[in-house]
């Protein structure tokens, strides 16, 4: 049997959880996030650590008890340091930059595309071929950042679009004469 699972929670200096039935509260430095666990799991906090517990070894059980294991650890992670994606722009007058808060794409479109920060998510253009996505929370990074990819996905013939930092696009050859 793993011990993945079983692992505690190390609570940082700074940072405060409280657990109310089945909703777990995590406040700290970068801000607050609240998330419901399942009810069939017990999460309690002794001496600077949170550990989860589950009822019995059933596989639904073990499942629940892992899951919930690392939306919590995912939450004290997102509060102490952050989450962040990095996407390039790979294509000719391909661009980004930022009004405000908010997005601005330039993507080969008659008009550009503008991407509204929603709550607790931040937008970075180190250059005009890169964005940084930063939040709290790793769920809604991950999906703020894929709603973006998904505005112009790369394409396989020239690999035109926008693709995350380090992915790796399958070129396909094309028509031949």
């Amino acid at each position: 049997m793993s011990r993945i699972g079983r692992e505690p929670i190390p609570v940082p200096a700074g940072v405060v959880v409280k657990v109310d039935g089945a909703r777990v509260v995590v406040k700290g430095p970068k801000g607050e996030v609240s998330r419901d666990v399942s009810s069939a799991m017990t999460v309690t906090i002794t001496d600077g650590v949170i550990l989860v517990t589950r009822p019995s070894d059933a596989a639904t059980h073990r499942a629940l008890h892992g899951l919930t294991r690392a939306l919590i650890a995912n939450m004290v992670t997102g509060i102490t340091t952050g989450f962040e994606k990095r996407l390039d722009i790979v294509g000719v007058g391909y661009r980004a930059a930022l009004k405000g808060s908010d997005l601005e794409i330039q993507v080969g479109y008659s008009h550009p595309v503008v991407v509204t920060a929603p709550a607790n998510i931040e937008f970075e253009v180190p250059a005009p071929t890169q964005i940084v996505v930063k939040g709290i929370d790793k769920q809604q990074v991950g999906q703020v950042a894929a709603d973006i990819r998904a505005i112009r996905k790369p394409e396989p013939y020239k690999g035109k679009g926008i693709r995350y930092k380090g992915e790796v696009v399958r070129r396909k050859v094309g028509k031949r004469a």
